[in-house]
């Protein structure tokens, strides 16, 4: 069972709205920091944002401050990234992640702090 999935992908157009989903399993989310991950074809991992597991903390990568918002709803179980003015380049595959300890979201988000990466949704912006 994959502990966290991604949804919420779509094909939007420049300027357009989208929420992702990160629903978890197996663990006790309300214990973890999950942090939301991007990746352009031909680019690397991108961290995108990171909320702490009470949810009175988060932060976010210079590229999306003031378009993304992060949020979580422990007893759904589920993380949420609301993505606005969406440009052609957000275009990527978002992953979640969960922390790989009990502690806060990193000061700047690399992947090698996460564990339990979900599949990716797809995210598409173009006219």
């Amino acid at each position: 069972q994959v502990p966290l999935v991604e949804s919420g992908g779509d094909l939007v157009q420049p300027g357009g709205s989208l929420r992702l989903s990160c629903t978890t399993s197996g663990f006790a989310l309300e214990y973890y920091a999950i942090g939301w991950f991007r990746q352009a074809p031909g680019k690397a991992r991108e961290g995108v944002s990171c909320i702490s597991s009470s949810g009175d903390s988060t932060n976010y990568g210079d590229s999306v401050k003031d378009r993304f918002a992060i949020s979580r709803d422990n007893a759904q179980n589920t993380v949420y990234l609301q993505i606005n003015s969406l440009k052609p380049e957000d275009t990527a595959v978002y992953y979640c992640a969960r922390r790989r300890a009990t502690v806060g979201c990193p000061g700047n988000l690399r992947s090698s702090d996460f564990a339990s990466w979900g599949q990716g949704t797809q995210v598409t912006v173009s006219s």
